[in-house]
């Protein structure tokens, strides 16, 4: 099975306090599954790591009842119970799920059966691009302004960059299966 995993934040949907589809979201989702692909988001849920987890599944509700407007679901929603400034989840023991290491997408990967090298991590993050090389995905950046530092290094190189996410879905649709 082929997945593609998708970063919440700036890549498929506005933050949190103001939760929408980007433009182009629905259309982009929509081709993606045509082409037999799973869909997962990984989240960056930092209220999680302060102890606020009701605020944290309220957005993955959100972002649940949105896409089910648009007559899409997801095969998968996982978050990172880490605060950003924290070096472990809150129950004490030491987190690799926080990007750019690749825990979220071994997670999925491991609990759907997806083959990770027919797979891409689209993001709006070098940290994406990395935690999905780490991963042995294909990456796609997608290139909206979300990026400031630009720390580039080897495994922060996208396989294809994007203006959004329908931009990075045709390149998908475009890519052929890797050798």
């Amino acid at each position: 099975m082929k997945a593609i995993f998708l970063d919440r934040d700036g890549t498929l949907a506005a933050a949190p306090h103001d939760l929408v589809l980007h433009p182009g979201t629905a259309p982009a989702l929509r081709l993606l599954s045509r082409l037999d692909y799973r869909l997962f988001v990984l989240d960056r849920q930092d209220g999680l790591g302060a102890g606020d987890e009701a605020s944290t599944d309220t957005i993955g509700q959100r972002l649940h009842a949105l896409l089910l407007r648009e007559r899409l679901a997801l095969d998968g929603f996982y978050r990172c119970p880490r605060h950003p400034h924290d070096g472990m989840a809150r129950d004490g023991v030491d987190c690799h799920c926080r990007r750019p290491l690749p825990g979220l997408l071994l997670q999925a990967a491991h609990d759907h059966g997806v083959d990770l090298r027919s797979s891409w991590m689209v993001g709006a993050l070098l940290h994406d691009v990395e935690a999905g090389n780490r991963a042995g995905c294909r990456t796609i950046l997608v290139d909206n302004g979300c990026e400031r530092e630009w720390r580039l290094g080897p495994r922060r190189v996208p396989t294809r960059m994007a203006p959004d996410l329908y931009a990075a879905a045709i390149l998908v649709a475009s890519h052929g299966e890797p050798a």
